[in-house]
Order: C-alpha cells, then sequence, then structure tokens
C-alpha cells in the first residue's frame, strides 16, 4: 500500500491553522456517544485522556502500573522546550523548528515539527494554569536553561523533577474527568491485543493483571500511548516495566512500524556496575549546562585511576582532556546526545576510561561551584578570596538547580558529586522509531491512533533534549482532540459497539492460546534468561555503532534466540492471578520480534544519521555521515508474518523550509 502522510498544502507556517479551519469537527452532543480508548497514561496518554473528556469524549484509559501517575514520563528530569523567547536570546517557532529538524539530522517530517514548535508556546501556559510548579527567576517570571543542540535558553524545567510535575498536571486533569465519570479508569491491564471490525479499529483485547482475567473492551477509535522500546536493550533508562507490547500488537494487525532503528543512546548515566542490573539510571542532560565532560590527556592517569592509586581531584587542568570543548568550540558540552555519546565511547575505546570497567568519563562541577561561589560572594558583597566561602555558596546554588540528582548519584554510587566528579557513560535512553503515523497521527490502521514516543513522527534520527515532555504534551493536549474528532465525525450515529462481534472473539481467543502457551511449555529457563541474552545481542551488535557483519549476526541470532526461547521459556504459577513472570514472557515475546526488526532496519539504512551509526559511513573526523540522495526517507515496515519477512515502504522526506547540509556543531 502506498503512504499517505496527509500533510497539508501550502506554506509550512499555516499548515497547522488551515488544517484545522477545515476540518470536520463533532458537535458536544455527539461527542457524549463517541467512547474512544487510551492505552498508556504517561504525558502523551494522560494529557490526551484529560483533554478528549474535557471536550465530551467518553474516554476508557487503561494503565498496567497501579496508578497513572506511576507512568515512566515521571522520570523525566531536564526540562520541556518551548518557543517563548523569554530570554531575549533570539528565540523563536522558526528556530525551535530549526533545531529540531538538524538535531534529528534530516530525518524528521517537517509539518509535524513545525507544527510541535507552534504548539510548544501553548503547553507551558496550560501547565502554568494547571499550577505545575516550573522554576522562576528573581522577578517572578519562568526561567529557561539550555540543552544540548541549541544556541538559546528555551527549557522550562522544575528542578530535576520536570517529568514528575508536569505529568501530575496532566494527572490533575486526568482526575477530574475521572471524577466527572468522562473517563473510566483501568489500573493494572495490559493491552494484549487490537481488534478491527471492517477494517477499522473498534476496541482491544486487555488483561487484568490482578484477577488474570481477559477483558474485551470497545470504542470507535483507539488512541496507543504506550511509550517507546527501550527495554529491548534490557539494560535501559527504561522503567522495567516500560514495554512495546501495545505498539507492536498493533504492528502484527498493520499498523506499519517506522525507523525502528533509530534510538538514542543518552550520554549522561550512570555507568554499568555488574551483571546483577536490571535498569540503569539517568542523569539529566540538564547537567551538561553547569558540568564539563573530561577524562585524563595521559593514557598513564586513567590507567592510575581505574587502579585506584590515583583520584580525579588529583590531576591539574592541564592534565584534563575536555574532549567535547577540544572538538566542538562552538557547542562544547551541549552538543547533541547522540554527538556527545559517541565522542565518550571513542574516549572509553581509546583507553582513556575512569571507572573499574573503563567505560566512564567524568562530569565536573567544580568550575561552575566556583562561577557561581565568586557571584554569590560579589552579590553580596562578601570576601570573593575566601576560598571556603565562595565554595559553600556556589555549591548551595547548585544544589538548587540540581539537587534531586546530586542527592540521587550519591545514594547509588556512594560518591558525593560536590567534591568530586560524577562518572557518566552513554546508555539507550529514548526510540524516535515507532509506529508511522500521518499528519493526523493515525496509524495505517483506519481508527488506530499513536501519540507520544509510540510513533515515529517529530524527532528523525536523534531527539534533541526537552523534546520529548514537549512532543507528548502537544500530542495529548493540541494535536489529537482536533484530529481525532475528523475521523470519528463519521461516526455520529453508530451508536455503542458490541464486544460480542466474531472479531472480538477471535482476537480474545488468541491471546488465551498465547497465554496458555506459556503456561504449558515445560522449559527451563526464566524470561529474565531470555531478555538478558537478547540485550546483550542488540547492545554488542546494533547499539551505539553498528557495522553490516555485526547486524547479520544479530538478525541470526535473534532468530535462533526467538526460537528457542518458545521452547525453554519457564512461566511458574497460575495464568488466573497475579502472574508478573506471565507478564514479562508477554513482554519480551515482542521483544525478540521488534528486535530483529531493529537490527533489519538497522542493516538496510546504508549511511549514518544521528543516533544510527554505521562504522562503515563516517566522515574522516568520525562523525555521521548522511546519504541524501539515497536514504531522505522514512522506512516504515508492514508485517507479513516474521520480522525477517517484513516489508519495506518508503516516505520521501522533503525539505522545503531547511537546507540539508552536513550536520555540524564546531
Amino acid at each position: 500500500m502506498a503512504l499517505d502522510s496527509k500533510i497539508p498544502t501550502g506554506p509550512i507556517a499555516d499548515k497547522w491553522t488551515n488544517y484545522k479551519d477545515h476540518i470536520n469537527l463533532v458537535n458536544p452532543a455527539n461527542k457524549r456517544n463517541l467512547d474512544i480508548i487510551i492505552v498508556g497514561t504517561g504525558l502523551a496518554g494522560g494529557s490526551a485522556a484529560a483533554t478528549l473528556a474535557e471536550l465530551g469524549y467518553n474516554v476508557k484509559a487503561f494503565c498496567f502500573q497501579d496508578s497513572p501517575r506511576r507512568a515512566h514520563s515521571i522520570a523525566a528530569q531536564g526540562g520541556i522546550n518551548a518557543a517563548k523567547n523569554y530570554k531575549g536570546d533570539g528565540d523563536s517557532v522558526h528556530r525551535l523548528f530549526y533545531d529540531t529538524v538538524k538535531g534529528g539530522d534530516y530525518r524528521a517530517r517537517e509539518a509535524n515539527v513545525h507544527r510541535l514548535a507552534e504548539v510548544s508556546g501553548n503547553i507551558i501556559d496550560q501547565c502554568v494554569a494547571q499550577g505545575v510548579p516550573l522554576a522562576r527567576e528573581y522577578g517572578g517570571l519562568l526561567d529557561n536553561r539550555s540543552f544540548g543542540g541549541t544556541l538559546v535558553s528555551r527549557t522550562f524545567y522544575a528542578q530535576g523533577q520536570t517529568g514528575q510535575q508536569l505529568l501530575l498536571g496532566a494527572y490533575s486533569a486526568m482526575n477530574r474527568q475521572i471524577g466527572r465519570g468522562k473517563v473510566k479508569m483501568h489500573h493494572r491491564h495490559e493491552m494484549l491485543d487490537l481488534v478491527i471490525v471492517n477494517g477499522k479499529a473498534r476496541g482491544i483485547i486487555a488483561r487484568n493483571l490482578v484477577t488474570g482475567e481477559i477483558e474485551r473492551h470497545s470504542a470507535h477509535a483507539v488512541v496507543i500511548a504506550s511509550g517507546g522500546y527501550g527495554n529491548v536493550f534490557f539494560l535501559s533508562t527504561n522503567a522495567m516495566g516500560s514495554n512495546a507490547t501495545a505498539a507492536w500488537k498493533i504492528h502484527k494487525k498493520g499498523a506499519f512500524f517506522a525507523n525502528p532503528c533509530y534510538t538514542q543512546i543518552h550520554p549522561t548515566c550512570i555507568p554499568v556496575s555488574g551483571d546483577h542490573q536490571s535498569k540503569l539510571t539517568l542523569m539529566s542532560e540538564s547537567l551538561r549546562n553547569d558540568g564539563r565532560i573530561w577524562v585524563p590527556a595521559k593514557l598513564e592517569d586513567a590507567q592510575a585511576i581505574r587502579e585506584g592509586k590515583k583520584k580525579a581531584t588529583d590531576l591539574s587542568e592541564s592534565e584534563r582532556d575536555y574532549f567535547l570543548e577540544r572538538r566542538y568550540p562552538a557547542f562544547g558540552n551541549l552538543v547533541p546526545r547522540d554527538v556527545a555519546s559517541r565522542a565518550a565511547k571513542e574516549r572509553c575505546d581509546a583507553g582513556f576510561g575512569v571507572n573499574k570497567t573503563g567505560e566512564a568519563v567524568y562530569l565536573d562541577f567544580a568550575a561552575a561551584i566556583q562561577r557561581y561561589g565568586n557571584e554569590q560572594a560579589y552579590v553580596k558583597g562578601l570576601d570573593t578570596n575566601d576560598t571556603k566561602l565562595v565554595t559553600k555558596l556556589g555549591t548551595e546554588l547548585v544544589k538548587s538547580k540540581y539537587g534531586n540528582l546530586f542527592q540521587m548519584y550519591y545514594k547509588i554510587v556512594d560518591e558525593d558529586p560536590y567534591t568530586a566528579p560524577m562518572m557518566i557513560y552513554p546508555a539507550v535512553h529514548y526510540t524516535m522509531g515507532g509506529t508511522w503515523v500521518d499528519y493526523n497521527l493515525q496509524t495505517t490502521i483506519p481508527g488506530c491512533f499513536s501519540i507520544g514516543e509510540s510513533n515515529f513522527s517529530d524527532h528523525g534520527a536523534n531527539r534533541l533534549g526537552a523534546s520529548a515532555l514537549m512532543q507528548g504534551l502537544a500530542d495529548g493536549y493540541f494535536v489529537l482532540p482536533y484530529t481525532i474528532g475528523d475521523y470519528l465525525a463519521p461516526d455520529i450515529k453508530m451508536g455503542a459497539i458490541s464486544t460480542d462481534l466474531p472479531e472480538f472473539v477471535a482476537a480474545e481467543k488468541a491471546v488465551k492460546d498465547q497465554i496458555e502457551r506459556f503456561m504449558n511449555n515445560k522449559g527451563t529457563h526464566s524470561v529474565d534468561y531470555f531478555h538478558k541474552k537478547l540485550g546483550k545481542i542488540m547492545w554488542d551488535k546494533v547499539g551505539m555503532a553498528r557495522n553490516e557483519k555485526g547486524l547479520n549476526e544479530a538478525i541470526v541470532e535473534i532468530a535462533a534466540l526467538r526460537e528457542e526461547f518458545y521452547k525453554e521459556v519457564k512461566v511458574p504459577g497460575d495464568a488466573n492471578g497475579l502472574n508478573q513472570e506471565l507478564e514479562k514472557a508477554t513482554r519480551v515475546a515482542d521483544f525478540l520480534e521488534l528486535g530483529e526488526l531493529f537490527a533489519k532496519d538497522a542493516l538496510h539504512r546504508n549511511e549514518s544519521c544521528g543516533g544510527h551509526f554505521r562504522e562503515e559511513y563516517q566522515t574522516e573526523e568520525g562523525e555521521a555521515q548522511r546519504d541524501d540522495e539515497n536514504f531522505a526517507y522514512v522506512a516504515a515496515w508492514e508485517y507479513t508474518g516474521k520480522p525477517s519477512e517484513a516489508i519495506l515502504h518508503k516516505e520521501p522526506l522533503v525539505f522545503d523550509n531547511v537546507k540539508l547540509v552536513q550536520r555540524s556543531y564546531k
């Protein structure tokens, strides 16, 4: 089938406005007759549920957590972008649009990104009205900080817990609708299949994770807001429960999966400490505002630090290599995440890593503490030559900006980041790929929409920091409420959809058959045994750097591992009740298919761009080398029964408003 992105005609700055002026609308009385299912209650799903219910639709919301406020959006730390230009430093809607397209290495859809930039300011107004405690300057105005990949300060924040505060705002708005009866909340439920009736998404099959009951739920449209698939790597910054099942189930029912190889490696994470770990911890990118990243300039010093013979504080300035500042003087420590991650890996691979495994670099706040301390002492009329006083004042100011992050680091690593540099290393974080959607955020299945991280639409091959929260809330608050209404307008006379239809019966049977297969399997290995093996294949051969040989090996190895999984996995317990091993089994089964498609997508794309780095395609300086002539397209994969047999569909990317150039941050 041919992809139709449904991008409106006309100048890019007018597309969204003109689109809204000409769509079909549903009047308030008719909205009461329409049901919408939303799977996921993070920033995208929660904001969509609240807004659609406020408009009058009947919303059925599902989350596998015990409360919507436990959605993984709560873990986002550093901030949310918006083109407000509060700092007067030259920001604008166009500059946010351009930075996002450039940051994604020119692999994003222009029209979607411009719409995102346009509505970004509305998000801040909405959140302030909800009472979200965004940081403020001395005079009471909202504060901004800078993030990687930009030359302006446009990131609004709430210390190091921005995601939590924004989610509480959306959660409160949704709770109001729960109280009114407009949102029916289904906690501890997991979607296990999509139901399609006469070619349209009309419901889901869900498992009650407490009772084990398999349930049928119908609606006039289904919205997937279930996040990304980073846990295909096993170790990632995602919550352990984060999974790809909802997105993968709709893929198997006909929703194309786009750009799965576009996965972000975040540069500032607490390094791996051993095989016992089940997840990694993110240290916000906002720390790169004030922290300087470095490694020892001499191999012998790095070796001495790894052996415990020297400490970081023993090295003078001349003995340190601030490699991001050296390689990228224009942006320094604030280069985009993919650039910073590869640079850190390159230094560690060259032998300059600073922890016992050799896979860590320093993130140092000593200079920021002294700078802030001097400033505070001067403002207060105190002695700027008093080193102890300056350090105390600087530490207090850094604590006010990043205190909870420093506390988190101290609790995990047992080192004080105020007196010694943090150790960081890149880790899997965000997935730019996801279900393919058109301009309306609708998948290739009519009536099935995908929002937030679960779709592919806005970030290209690399997400700029502070853009995930922006996209999730833009989709939920300001985009989907328009586009879904245009789709639902013809259904106002349809009435409720029966769950007794044959399509519901068949979908429920398929889910029960899979569960029965797992419960009756006489295997000898746990689900985690297979998940860890998959994660190692993914990290070693489909991770931060990829090559043709490794990708071909990964495809074969993942297929073999999947076959072994179905023969040898053991799921203890009972299906008729709480069974977390069964939950994991259904999710890992999906990861084992997604991982193969991931590797296939990475293999077919003979270029490097953003987070997709093929070792065969790089500049002399080791930067990503795009091939715009042959690969300026979205790779949308159609499921045909096996990941290895997926059919590639291409959506050409047209760049009318930015100039395609080799990305540079020097």
